[in-house]
């Protein structure tokens, strides 16, 4: 079931939003994060919307998340919105990398250094899930018949089981995801 959107966010509101997104999201699993913070808990976009930028956001050259931040926040207040969403998001984890670059780089070779690699291997596999969890939960809510399912779960699989790479599956199941989403709607 869709949030249906509520009114615009100030531009304070819209930055400490994308700040604490930013902040979660430290080793991955962004996408979900926005996610949750813009659909589910403020509501400023419904998940159609979500979806359609997410979707442009790939299309466009440059980084997906930071395309889609600078949808979202276009989306909301302009240019305005935009740029206060893109730094919002970036700034602080700048500095946190930029700080346990220093660390890491200080500490290599000392005893427990180790830790601070696992520390990090742990992190991806949380944004692994995160990600996963949230293509469910989209799943569930969207898809509702067999042939989007069907093309979702090829995709999956010819990526992420076979490991056909993405734009060899892009180039086969995307004329065919858009036949199929052509077909339907007549």
């Amino acid at each position: 079931m869709a949030n249906t959107p509520t009114s615009r966010p100030t531009l304070i509101s819209l930055f400490l939003a994308f700040t604490g997104i930013g902040l979660m999201s430290f080793g991955g699993g962004l996408t979900a994060w926005i996610r949750r913070e813009v659909v589910q808990r403020r509501g400023w976009l419904d998940d159609e919307q979500f979806l359609s930028g997410y979707a442009l956001s790939q299309l466009v050259p440059g980084a997906t998340n930071v395309n889609l931040t600078v949808f979202i926040g276009a989306q909301l207040r302009g240019i305005p919105g935009a740029v206060t969403a893109v730094i919002a998001l970036n700034a602080l984890p700048i500095a946190i990398v930029l700080a346990l670059g220093a660390i890491f780089l200080q500490t290599r070779g000392m005893p427990g250094s180790a830790l601070f690699s696992t520390a990090l291997n742990g992190m991806g596999a949380a944004a692994i899930g995160l990600n996963l969890g949230t293509g469910i939960e989209l799943g569930r809510l969207h898809i509702r018949r067999i042939l989007p399912l069907a093309v979702t779960a090829i995709i999956a699989l010819a990526i992420g089981v076979v490991g056909i790479p993405l734009l060899h599956v892009l180039a086969v199941m995307l004329p065919i995801s858009l036949l199929i989403a052509w077909l339907e709607r007549r």
